[in-house]
């Protein structure tokens, strides 16, 4: 055991491959190695920092976990009825022992987390990874055993007490549930199979002439879009919440890493995010009837659905009417843009913005002592892993999704120097790109030969929907409708 790596012993025996330990013999072990009662300790890998190797990627330290949302170390996940037989609150500090071992870590209070069991991630702690990785959070590998030819990551009998110290997880995102509203809009198999309409939320407008749809409501002027309209679809369905396209965002447009104090101020800068929502009971009840504040606190063991956000590079957008000097404007080819050099920091489109994607440079992030753990900005090799197609963005000004418009450009460049047009799948954004599951797909609404358009098409946008239609900002991004494989 050193420096948070696990290392193997030199007397296990050579023989002792993982590939041929039968199951059962892994079973065996562990229950040798275990005693009736007592709470149990479960050892995990997250999906940025895996076994520790990964420790010392700044991009992947500021990596929200797909479930807690928590970046920049480990914690003790709880269940709420353990949490609140024991009074402990998100962010006390305790002392977790087992196996003769201890270590102090802070404790998040997590829905759907087993009664009792805890949960501890592995690859923290680390003392010799790098700027980055050094002191994060706590090392949990002691905890884990290596008996005959097995690594267990279970503990058993585990003691955890108070220190009376506090230690606030840096969340970014410490809201629930949708509290009602139709953010993500779903429904299950059997009635989708019924009605490919199941789940949608049509919200109606109250006209001189009756109700009518958002969308046949407006006091724009409509943007001419001739030759291309940029659009993107996210399936619900798909979606598995792993982060990669945040990181692969973060690599392709420059964005800076703030540290684990700046993202408890609400301060980080990623461009796209994904917000996480339990489902809660009290949202099966009559909405004249509902208890808002345990709308917000979901069930014990929930349902957890994941919704990529990102700039929804509105039509009707509400930050470009407030910006004072046009900083933000609206392109012939529907993409919602920012001229930095313009931009004198108001923050008037992100308090306007409805979908709340805009970020805000609270400080110089390169270049800047302050700012050590940002490796790709603050020294000279760490600045040529920065994407020279993308500015990189200084104090003062807001910034956001840009569609990946460099891209978007070298695409259009390439057609025009083989004298074409730009083919379908031919352009793709970084975070389109780099999802593994497909669920984003990223093309020309007017070619209606792409497979976007084809998504969103009159007849065949039963699942297609847009956040917040109501309002009418007529976004570029379409949801579809999550179905889940349940009984009704």
């Amino acid at each position: 055991m050193q420096d948070g790596v696990y290392e193997i012993a030199p007397s296990a025996p050579e023989t002792a491959q993982p590939s041929n330990i039968d199951l059962n013999t892994i079973a065996d072990s562990i229950n040798k190695n275990s005693k009736a009662g007592g709470n149990e300790l479960k050892l995990y890998e997250k999906v940025g920092i895996g076994n520790g190797s990964m420790a010392n990627n700044p991009w992947l330290q500021e990596l929200p976990d797909a479930i807690s949302k928590a970046t920049w170390g480990n914690y003790l996940a709880v269940s709420i009825k353990y949490a609140e037989d024991n009074k402990l609150k998100s962010g006390e500090v305790v002392t977790v022992s087992a196996n003769g071992k201890s270590v102090k870590v802070p404790v998040l209070v997590q829905p759907g987390q087993a009664r009792d069991s805890f949960s501890l991630a592995i690859g923290y702690g680390r003392t010799k990874a790098g700027k980055a990785g050094n002191d994060i959070g706590a090392n949990a590998y002691p905890f884990a055993t290596y008996k005959d030819g097995t690594l267990c990551y279970v503990a058993t009998n585990v003691d955890v007490k108070s220190t009376g110290e506090f230690d606030q997880i840096a969340q970014t995102q410490t809201h629930h549930t949708i509290m009602g509203r139709p953010i993500v809009q779903e429904s299950v198999l059997e009635k989708y199979v019924q009605d490919p309409y199941a789940g949608r939320h049509r919200e109606k407008i109250h006209t001189s002439e009756g109700l009518k749809d958002p969308e046949h409501v407006s006091i724009w002027y409509e943007h001419d879009m001739v030759n291309h309209h940029w659009g993107m679809t996210i399936d619900l369905n798909s979606c598995i919440g792993c982060g990669a396209c945040v990181i692969a965002c973060n690599v392709e447009n420059n964005i800076p890493v703030v540290g684990k104090k700046e993202v408890i101020n609400r301060r980080e800068m990623h461009w796209m995010r994904i917000d996480r929502y339990y489902s809660s009971k009290e949202e099966q009840v009559d909405k004249h009837e509902r208890d808002l504040s345990k709308m917000e606190w979901p069930e014990e063991n929930p349902e957890v659905t994941f919704q990529p956000m990102l700039c929804q590079q509105c039509n009707h957008a509400p930050c470009e009417t407030v910006c004072p000097v046009a900083a933000t404007t609206h392109s012939s080819e529907g993409l919602n843009q920012m001229a930095y050099n313009r931009c004198v920091g108001t923050r008037y489109c992100a308090n306007n913005c409805p979908y709340k994607v805009r970020r805000f440079n609270w400080f110089k992030y390169f270049e800047n002592s302050k700012f050590d753990k940002n490796l790709s900005m603050n020294n000279d090799l760490g600045r040529m892993v920065l994407n020279p197609d993308v500015t990189v963005r200084s104090r003062g000004v807001m910034e956001k999704c840009t569609f990946c418009v460099q891209r978007i450009q070298a695409g259009k460049l390439e057609a025009r120097r083989d004298k074409r047009t730009v083919n379908d799948g031919e352009i793709v954004t970084a975070c389109a790109a780099t999802c593994p599951t497909n669920a984003i797909v990223f093309g020309d609404l007017n070619d209606k030969k792409s497979k976007v358009y084809e998504q969103v098409a009159d007849e065949n946008k039963e699942r297609a929907y847009h956040v917040l239609e109501e309002i009418d900002t007529r976004p570029n991004i379409a949801y579809l409708t999550k179905i889940r494989n349940k009984k009704a």
